[in-house]
């Protein structure tokens, strides 16, 4: 009996080391607002997307370098409190490497400290406030999404900013808001253009017509070119609803960035209108753009939106990460991602070394209407690319 035991012992031994190891795993956490606001559907946008990446890097196999990878879904509730709980949750109960989020760049500030806390990857996406890569960010922190100086910069450059050019900016009182006027103030310095009135307002505001007056009654004395800037997110629709009171009789126009397709509906109101925008399906011409859009389309019937591109480049960035590595300690991920270079649905991107913000192209556009579609249509001017943009350091990380 001893005799066989052994013998049945030393079968199963040499099965087991014939056998394939059965692979790790690699847990990321997706962690973003999802119910409690109306910009959870830029986190359902970015997450599709992010799922269509891994997709598409890892040819359908979920799997980097024989480690399988498990997404785990956490909800912010657009609440800076809870944020900060989930993702600490996620890193410590549920063991994820890397965490992506948050959409409200108020909540995602929140959330910086509890990557430094674990000495884990947070990957910013689709947050924007460029405070998120400033002085109360971290090393740990990573950022795939256009911060508020690319938005205004490109804007600016859209605009072609000179002496005959007068501006007042509409933005939502919070830092997404804030943050981007500072921004195209700092990207019109130096042009001639000044900006005579700055007004904010609460991100759930739905009457504009105070607001507009008293942009209106700043503009409407000066010569030149008078311009509208609307920075915007979510619902309100300041833009129809500011065009329908005719700017345009005091020689006013409008201009604003690009949107998710259910808002450019709305710039149906505004044709010919200039500005700069981050992604529009039908702008950039690449393989992977290309793939995006036929599957988001046989899947979903709709174009991939606005977000869906953001979500699709940090699944990317992640999975180039994990490959190139060379291991799955957070020092040496952070080492490999600081200065990346990697292909997305926009062409290149590069995680700068001093901040660790994604670099990128924009999209200067005009406004095509076309009847038999439903949108408006952000038609390329020119792409603007990261060495047109003076994108300042937000601070410098220690790699």
């Amino acid at each position: 009996m001893k005799a066989r035991n052994r013998l049945i012992g030393g079968v199963l031994a040499t099965a087991l080391m014939a056998a394939p190891a059965v692979a790790d795993t690699v847990k990321i956490a997706l962690v973003h607002g999802t119910s409690g606001a109306s910009l959870d559907v830029y986190s359902k946008q970015d997450e599709t997307g992010f799922e269509m990446g891994l997709e598409y890097a890892t040819k359908g196999t979920m799997e980097v370098n024989g480690h399988k990878i498990v997404l785990i879904h956490k909800d912010t509730q657009f609440k800076p409190d809870v944020a900060r709980a989930v993702l600490a949750e996620a890193y410590g109960d549920d063991g994820a490497l890397i965490a992506v989020g948050g959409t409200s760049s108020g909540v995602t500030k929140a959330m910086l400290p509890i990557a430094k806390q674990y000495k884990r990857i947070l990957i910013v996406e689709p947050a924007v406030a460029d405070s998120l890569t400033g002085k109360d960010s971290n090393r740990y922190v990573f950022k795939t999404s256009r911060n508020s100086s690319q938005d205004m910069q490109a804007q600016a450059l859209a605009l072609n900013p000179g002496p005959d050019l007068t501006v007042a900016t509409l933005a939502q009182d919070y830092a997404f808001g804030h943050d981007g006027i500072d921004a195209f103030k700092a990207a019109l310095k130096g042009s001639g253009a000044k900006i005579v009135d700055e007004e904010f307002a609460p991100i759930n505001t739905t009457d504009f017509t105070a607001v507009a007056e008293r942009m209106f009654a700043a503009l409407k004395g000066h010569k030149g070119r008078k311009v509208i800037l609307l920075y915007w997110a979510g619902g309100g629709d300041p833009l129809s609803k500011i065009a329908a009171m005719d700017p345009g009789r005091y020689g006013i126009t409008l201009s604003t960035g690009g949107n998710i397709l259910p808002a450019l509906v709305a710039y149906k109101a505004v044709p010919g209108m200039e500005g700069a925008t981050y992604y529009y399906y039908g702008i950039p011409k690449n393989p992977i753009n290309d793939w995006l859009v036929k599957e988001h389309e046989k899947r979903f019937g709709t174009p991939p939106d606005f977000f869906t591109a953001g979500g699709m480049a940090a699944a990317l960035a992640v999975v180039k990460a994990l490959k190139e590595s060379p291991s799955l300690k957070t020092e040496d991920l952070i080492k490999t991602m600081a200065g990346m270079s990697w292909d997305t649905p926009k062409g290149e991107m590069t995680f700068r070394k001093s901040d660790h913000q994604a670099l990128q192209d924009m999209y200067a556009f005009k406004i095509k209407v076309d009847p038999n579609v439903k949108w408006a249509i952000p038609e390329l001017v020119r792409v603007i690319k990261p060495s047109e943009m003076n994108i300042p350091v937000g601070r410098h990380n220690k790699n």
